[in-house]
């Protein structure tokens, strides 16, 4: 039987989800900005859908521009901002050097414009350093990107006080929160985050569906032309039974986030038992605290994590290098190196992530298979 262990990379879509968008997929198939009533009733879809949304994130629904996902509103984010800052002479970002390449490949986009981009380090648990963040700001600096919650290794980065720091020199503050979404309260009226990036897919909704929140002051050049859809933002005919879908996630992680986290911990714990039961070698590279329950990083000094992966897959159990945008290559892990892991541990390491499905049952039974699998390489 095969085990899903990597919902960081993707969540299977949950019923009540398929079900909200299947009369969107033939019945309601007008365009949402046509006045006739084919057009009304999608638009009041994607209203209901922006709603929905925006209460998961405590936010404003005007806030809230729908993307294709959180790549593109990542993009959206840094390079909207970064465009319209440089007329006010500004030209200076930052971000973390463990951010997703939607971050950083953006920021080097931006830099090849001739933007100064300011990668800030992190400690040995992947966490920025406040007083990094205070030492790197200057008075053309525009914007500052630090993720919430790591894709990789599940730090937790101290948002509230990060922000803080950015609000108060009066620069933009954004971050990624793809991963945190749906497994930490997020709560916008409260934290001082001026862009916020959320994806549906890693909630147990649809590929292809993504929002970015930016609050009332953020001036932000669009990035795609030719409509009026989402205020002028973002143009193009919406992604209608993806957003539908998108706005039933979101509804479902916001009343059932504690039983989300408490079946995460709860796996988490049976892998770490698991597997030192079996008597393996392997080192926990996640943090112990301040951490997203569902992201569990290993390492199993003495494999290669590509052939682990491989006889893994065989096994029947489905785990990953790191970030699914790159785990197709033989890269190490930016994020592993960034927080100065040894060699042998950075070549060995593998993202474990919970999720709907998964059981303590199930993950017992995935930790002996993994055990078996790494004693064949371990001598």
């Amino acid at each position: 039987m095969a085990i899903y262990l990597d919902h960081a990379a993707t969540t299977p879509i949950h019923p009540r989800v398929r079900e909200a968008m299947h009369p969107y997929l033939d019945q309601q198939f007008g365009n949402p900005s046509s006045v006739h009533r084919f057009g009304r009733v999608v638009r009041h879809a994607l209203d209901r859908a922006r709603d929905q949304v925006a209460r998961s994130l405590n936010a404003d629904p005007g806030r809230l521009v729908f993307t294709s996902g959180g790549t593109e509103a990542d993009n959206l984010a840094l390079t909207g901002v970064a465009l319209a800052a440089r007329e006010r002479d500004k030209d200076h970002i930052i971000v973390s050097r463990v951010e997703h390449h939607a971050v950083l490949d953006t920021a080097g986009y931006l830099e090849r414009l001739g933007f100064r981009v300011t990668y800030l380090p992190v400690d040995a648990a992947g966490r920025v350093d406040v007083k990094d963040l205070e030492n790197a700001l200057d008075e053309r600096t525009c914007l500052v990107s630090i993720m919430y919650g790591n894709n990789e290794v599940g730090t937790l980065q101290p948002i509230q006080e990060l922000g803080g720091v950015a609000r108060e020199k009066g620069v933009y503050f954004h971050t990624d929160a793809v991963q945190a979404f749906g497994m930490e309260a997020i709560d916008l009226q409260k934290l001082p985050v001026d862009l916020l990036t959320v994806s549906s897919h890693k909630i147990n909704g649809p590929k292809g569906a993504g929002a970015l929140y930016m609050n009332r002051d953020v001036v932000l050049f669009p990035q795609m032309y030719g409509g009026v859809q989402e205020k002028r933002r973002r143009a193009g005919t919406e992604n209608v039974p993806g957003i539908v879908g998108f706005g039933e996630a979101a509804e479902i992680v916001n009343t059932a986030r504690k039983e989300h986290r408490e079946q995460a911990v709860r796996c988490r714990n049976a892998l770490l038992e698991g597997l030192k039961i079996s008597g393996v070698c392997f080192t926990v590279n996640s943090p112990s605290q301040d951490v997203l329950p569902h992201i569990l990083n290993l390492s199993f000094p003495g494999t290669e994590t590509e052939v682990m992966l491989m006889n893994l897959d065989i096994e029947g159990i489905a785990c990953a290098s790191g970030s699914a945008c790159t785990s197709g290559t033989l890269e190490t892990s930016h994020v592993l190196q960034a927080m100065r892991l040894p060699e042998e541990e950075t070549r060995s390491a593998i993202r474990f992530s919970f999720g709907q499905g998964n059981t303590e049952e199930q993950v017992q039974e995935a930790a002996r298979t993994i055990a078996d699998v790494v004693k064949r390489f371990q001598k």
